[in-house]
């Protein structure tokens, strides 16, 4: 697989979720996959419900913790934490969900990217946005984060 890095933003607080999830948008080619990764606390669940309401005001985000996906209509979110084998993704019949949408972010989908694009139609792009905590800080919803998003190609 090949990676590509698109963009780079350092320093990134809550307060600027709704910029950065607005430019991503312009910056990926939809339909997209955006894999989120980074450690437990680094802000993907909160960068994903900051996405959603961008595109939707009115959408009423469901916490992940309580089911694998959940959806707008324009946006499928999966969360991956409690997948342990790769059947019980290809069970979810994601392609079903992925009619009309323009993303489906991933949270913890890192190790399921070969599964997922089987699964997905084939003319979703893929896309890895890799949070994380910045070190010299402690660990807090007020620590900054950074954020790198690659392009992924040649996925086999």
């Amino acid at each position: 697989m090949d990676k590509k890095v698109i963009r780079e933003w350092k320093k990134v607080f809550e307060a600027d979720l709704g910029y950065i999830a607005y430019e991503l948008k312009d910056m990926v080619d939809a339909p997209a996959v955006v894999v989120l990764n980074g450690p437990m606390g680094a802000g993907k669940t909160t960068f994903t419900k900051r996405f959603v309401s961008e595109n939707d005001p009115r959408a009423n985000t469901m916490s992940p913790s309580y089911s694998v996906l959940s959806e707008t209509p324009n946006i499928l979110h999966g969360d991956f934490y409690r997948i342990e084998q790769v059947e019980e993704i290809l069970h979810l019949e994601l392609s079903l969900y992925l009619e009309e949408k323009q993303f489906f972010l991933v949270e913890w989908g890192e190790k399921y990217i070969r599964t997922l694009n089987k699964e997905v139609p084939e003319d979703y792009n893929f896309y890895s946005l890799t949070l994380s905590i910045n070190d010299n800080e402690e660990q807090s919803e007020a620590s900054s984060r950074n954020f790198v998003l690659e392009e992924l190609s040649n996925i086999d």
